[in-house]
């Protein structure tokens, strides 16, 4: 898998935003095959930076059910945490 495979996007939240400005941390999702070593590679060869702790989670799918009788599911995915290196920063506009 290359870096574009593993990392698939970054997660603009709140509580992502506070973790960015006070912990130097950025919420990335990530393909669930990857494991941390992979993401960090990844994270740094995109976002030309350090990282320095990559901490990951499976987050399970939602029950939906949106203007219709049927029930459906949000898809499962993974989250990485990754902490950078004191004074890198990922712009995220």
């Amino acid at each position: 898998m290359n870096a574009f495979e593993i990392v698939k996007t970054a997660r603009l939240t709140e509580k992502g935003t506070r973790q960015g400005e006070k912990y130097n941390q950025y919420t990335v999702v990530v393909d669930p095959r990857a494991n941390k070593y992979q993401i960090r590679k990844a994270v740094e060869e995109l976002f030309k930076v350090k990282v320095i702790r990559v901490n990951t989670m499976h987050v399970r799918g939602k029950a939906r059910r949106q203007y219709t009788k049927q029930a459906g599911r949000s898809p499962n995915w993974k989250k990485a945490i990754v902490t950078l290196k004191e004074g890198d920063k990922i712009v995220l506009t």
